[in-house]
C-alpha cells in the first residue's frame, strides 16, 4: 500500500515509499506524533546516488522483523539530505560529535522536540568489524529512552551544546580583526605541505576533487607568478582527468576516488562537482591554453546536456553509483568485451587506458589513462594521429553500446544552488571557448530558472516534475543570482543582473542578521529547528556564505553600491582567523578574500556588440585568465543598469575597452594587443616571497 512517503517528489523518499517502515516526511505530523505518544524519533538522512544508504535500505528497511521494531518503539523520519541541507547540517554536526566522523546513510535519535542523543551513520544487519548491528542499536536505544531517560536527556542537553559558539553554527563573537594579504600568503603555504605533487589533489585517500581549493591556488598563482601554484592547479586537474574518477568513454566526473591515485572511484555523479569542475577547468585552460583541459571540460559540459538536463531547462541532481544491484557495473569494461567490440584497434585501445589481464576493478577494468599519447602510441607501434583516430572510434563505439546497457537511477529533482553553480560553470565556459551550444544551454537553464525557481526575488529550493516546493536557503539565493550574473557576462543583457540585484537585496533581508553581522543558512521567516543553522566551510559545495559574500562583492562592483562590499568585507573579516587555521575549508571563501585583498579587475566595454571590433576586443577578454574578473559591455547612446557602464565613451567611434582596478583606470583602448597587455598587468598584482 506504501507509506507516507508516497506523496513526496523527491526520488529519495519515493526509493522507500513500499519500506514496510512507516516513515513520515519531515514535518509537524511527524513531530506531533512524536510528542503525543512520548516516542523517540529516529531521523534516516540520505540522498538517491548514495551506495550504502541503498545497502542500508535493502537490509534494514526493507526487512519485515526490522521495521516491525522501528514502528513500534520510533516514530520514523526519512530526509532527503538535498531538499533539506538545513536539517542535514544540523544533525551532522550531532553525529561528527559523537562518533568523530559523519557521512550518509546518517542515522540519528532525537527527543520528540527534535534534539539529538544518540547516532550514527550505516548500521549492518548483524555485528560487523566492530559496529553492532541495526536491530541492536534500536533495542539499546528504545531501552535506554524508556528506563534511564534522565541520562538520555542529559545527552541531549550535552549535545546542544555544540551550536552554542561552533564555528560553524553559532554566532561570531569575534571582533573583526582586519584583513591582510598575508592570509593569502599563509593559506598557499599550508596547502603546499598539504599537497600530493605524485598524484595531484591534498592528503590520502578517499579522495575527492579539491576543486575551490584549486581555484584559490589558479588565482595564487596568477596574482604571484609563484610558478609551483600553477604546476599544483594543473597537475591536480590532469591526473583527476586521466583517473577512473573522471568518465573516458561519456565525460563527467565521480564524486570522489576511493584511492589516492584518482583510479576507482565511488561511482555516482554528482550535478555540483562538475558544476564547480566546469568552470575551474575553463579558467585552467585561460591560464595554460592546454588542449587536454579544454577537451575534458567541453566533454563534462557535453555530459550534462546529454544526461543531467531536463526537456525544460533544469539540470538533474545526480546519476547513481549502481546498476542492477551493483556498483560501477554501468562504466566498467572486460578485456572480451573490448576485444569483441573493437576489433583491430583492440590492442592500442587497452594500452591506452591501462587496461590489463584480470582487470582493475572487481575482475573488469576501469578505464584510465596511465601515460601520456606518446608514450601509449609508441607502446602500441603505431603514430600518435593514428592512435588518435582509434580512440575517437572506441569512444564511440563504447559509448553506444554502454547506452544500451541498464541505466543508473538518476535523480531528476532540480536543485536551485546546484542549478545556479552549473549555470555559471556554463555560462563560464560558453563565453571562453565561444561555445554557441553551451551557450543556448545556459540560456535555457537561466530562463527555466528564473520561471519556475524565482518568485518575487525569493529562489524555491526544488523543482520536480511541475511543482516546485520547499522555500529557498541562502545557498540557493546566492548561487542563482551568481549564474545570472554569469548569463550577464555572456549575452550583456541586463535584464539578469536586475535580476541578480533583486534576489541579492531579498537575500539580505531574510538571511542577514544585525545582530549577529552574519548570514545565516535559513531564512527569517523558515520553520524554526532545534538552532538556526550556519555553516560558514566550504565542503561538497560553496557555503552558502562565501557564495552569498561572492554574490556581494561582485554585485558591489558593477553597480558601485557601498553597503554590499560592506556587508561582504565585515564577513571576511570576521572569518580571518578561521581561513588562516583551516585553508582547506574555506577554498572559496579564499578566493573571495582574494578579490577584495587585491582588488577586482573591472573590464567595460563600450560599442556595438555586433561588429567586428567589438566581438576582437571581446574574445581578448575571454581568452585571458583575471582573477576576479567583472565585466561589463554596452553600447554608450542610452542609460544603462549597469553602473560600471556610466560616463563610458567609445573613442573615434571604434569599440572601446575600459580596464580598471582599486579606482584607477588605464587609458582605454580599442586595439586587442594593448587589451591583453593591460588584463595580464591587472591580473598580476604583488611579488611574494612564497617558495
Amino acid at each position: 500500500m506504501g507509506n507516507r512517503l508516497a506523496g513526496e517528489t523527491s526520488p529519495y523518499l519515493l526509493q522507500h515509499a513500499n519500506n514496510p517502515v512507516d516513515w513520515y516526511p519531515w514535518g509537524q505530523e511527524a513531530l506531533e506524533k512524536a510528542k503525543r505518544e512520548g516516542k523517540p524519533i529516529l531521523l534516516s538522512i540520505g540522498y538517491a546516488a548514495c551506495h550504502w544508504c541503498h545497502v542500508m535500505a535493502h537490509e534494514s528497511f526493507e526487512d519485515e522483523e526490522t521495521a516491525k521494531l522501528m514502528n513500534e518503539k520510533f516514530v520514523n523520519i526519512k530526509v532527503d539530505r538535498e531538499e533539506r541541507p538545513d536539517i542535514d547540517n544540523i544533525y551532522m554536526q550531532a553525529v561528527q560529535a559523537m562518533t568523530g566522523h559523519g557521512g550518509w546513510p546518517m542515522t540519528m535519535f532525537l527527543l520528540p522536540d527534535g534534539s539529538p542523543f544518540y547516532g550514527g551513520t550505516y548500521f549492518p544487519p548483524e555485528d560487523r568489524h566492530g559496529i553492532p548491528s541495526f536491530r541492536k542499536v534500536l533495542g539499546a536505544v528504545s531501552d535506554a529512552y524508556t528506563q534511564r531517560h534522565e541520562g538520555v536527556s542529559q545527552s541531549a542537553e550535552q549535545l546542544k551544546q555544540i551550536y552554542e559558539g561552533n564555528l560553524v553554527t553559532g554566532r561570531s563573537t569575534s571582533t573583526p580583526t582586519g584583513l591582510s594579504p598575508s592570509i593569502l600568503d599563509v593559506a598557499f603555504r599550508a596547502l603546499q605541505q598539504r599537497y600530493d605533487e605524485t598524484n595531484g589533489g591534498f592528503g590520502a585517500a578517499p579522495k575527492f576533487p579539491p576543486t575551490m581549493t584549486l581555484d584559490f591556488v589558479l588565482r595564487y598563482a596568477s596574482r604571484t607568478g609563484v610558478s609551483h601554484a600553477l604546476d599544483m592547479a594543473v597537475n591536480s586537474f590532469i591526473k583527476m582527468a586521466r583517473g577512473g574518477i573522471y568518465d573516458q568513454i561519456g565525460g563527467g566526473f565521480a564524486r570522489y576516488s576511493v584511492d589516492a591515485t584518482w583510479l576507482v572511484p565511488h561511482f555516482e555523479k554528482m550535478l555540483y562537482d562538475n558544476a564547480l569542475l566546469t568552470r575551474f577547468g575553463a579558467h585552467l585552460w585561460q591560464a595554460t591554453k592546454d588542449e587536454e583541459v579544454r577537451r575534458v571540460t567541453v566533454e563534462t559540459v557535453d555530459w550534462v546536456s546529454r544526461e543531467l538536463t531536463d526537456p525544460e531547462g533544469g539540470f538533474y541532481s545526480s546519476l547513481d553509483a549502481d546498476s542492477e544491484g551493483h556498483e560501477g557495473k554501468f562504466y566498467v569494461w572486460s578485456e572480451e568485451e573490448l576485444d569483441s567490440l573493437l576489433g583491430a584497434d583492440a590492442r592500442a585501445f587497452k594500452a591506452y587506458y591501462g587496461v590489463v589481464r584480470g582487470g582493475n576493478f572487481e575482475g573488469k577494468s576501469i578505464l584510465y589513462v596511465p601515460a601520456n599519447r606518446e608514450v601509449a602510441a609508441r607502446r602500441a607501434g603505431v603514430d600518435v594521429e593514428v592512435l588518435d583516430a582509434i580512440l575517437a572510434r572506441g569512444r564511440r563505439i563504447l559509448l553506444e553500446t554502454r547506452s544500451r546497457r541498464a541505466w543508473p537511477a538518476r535523480d531528476e529533482k532540480i536543485l536551485a544552488s546546484w542549478n545556479g553553480l552549473m549555470l555559471r560553470g556554463v555560462a563560464t565556459a560558453a563565453r571562453i571557448f565561444d561555445h554557441d551550444e553551451f551557450r543556448k544551454l545556459a540560456l535555457r537553464n537561466a530562463s527555466f530558472l528564473a520561471r519556475e525557481m524565482v518568485r518575487d526575488g525569493r529562489v524555491m529550493r526544488s523543482h520536480k516534475e511541475g511543482v516546485t516546493r520547499i522555500a529557498g536557503f541562502l545557498e540557493d539565493h546566492a548561487s542563482v543570482a551568481l549564474g545570472f550574473l554569469a548569463v550577464y557576462e555572456l549575452t550583456f543583457d541586463e535584464k539578469w543582473v536586475k535580476l541578480a540585484r533583486q534576489i541579492c537585496d531579498e537575500m539580505i533581508n531574510w538571511f542577514w542578521d544585525d545582530q549577529a553581522g552574519a548570514f545565516f543558512d535559513t531564512a527569517r521567516d523558515a520553520e524554526e529547528l532545534i538552532t538556526r543553522p550556519r555553516d560558514v566551510t566550504d565542503n561538497a559545495i560553496p557555503s552558502g556564505t562565501s557564495l552569498a559574500v561572492d554574490l556581494l562583492l561582485n554585485l558591489a562592483e558593477l553597480q558601485h553600491e557601498a553597503d554590499y562590499r560592506r556587508r561582504a568585507v565585515y564577513t571576511l573579516e570576521s572569518l580571518a582567523d578561521p581561513m588562516l587555521r583551516f585553508p582547506t575549508a574555506f577554498g572559496h571563501l579564499l578566493g573571495c578574500a582574494d578579490m577584495e585583498l587585491n582588488g577586482a579587475v573591472e573590464v567595460a566595454l563600450v560599442g556595438d556588440v555586433q561588429t567586428r571590433g567589438f566581438g576582437a576586443l571581446e574574445r581578448t577578454v575571454a581568452s585571458q585568465y583575471v582573477p576576479s574578473l567583472v565585466l561589463a559591455a554596452g553600447d554608450d547612446r542610452s542609460p544603462h543598469v549597469v553602473k560600471l557602464l556610466e560616463h563610458r565613451t567609445m573613442i573615434d567611434r571604434q569599440a572601446t575597452a575600459y580596464v580598471c582596478r582599486g579606482y584607477v583606470c588605464d587609458r582605454p583602448v580599442t586595439q586587442p594587443d594593448a587589451l591583453a597587455e593591460q588584463l595580464e598587468n591587472a591580473a598580476r598584482v604583488r611579488a611574494t616571497a612564497t617558495a
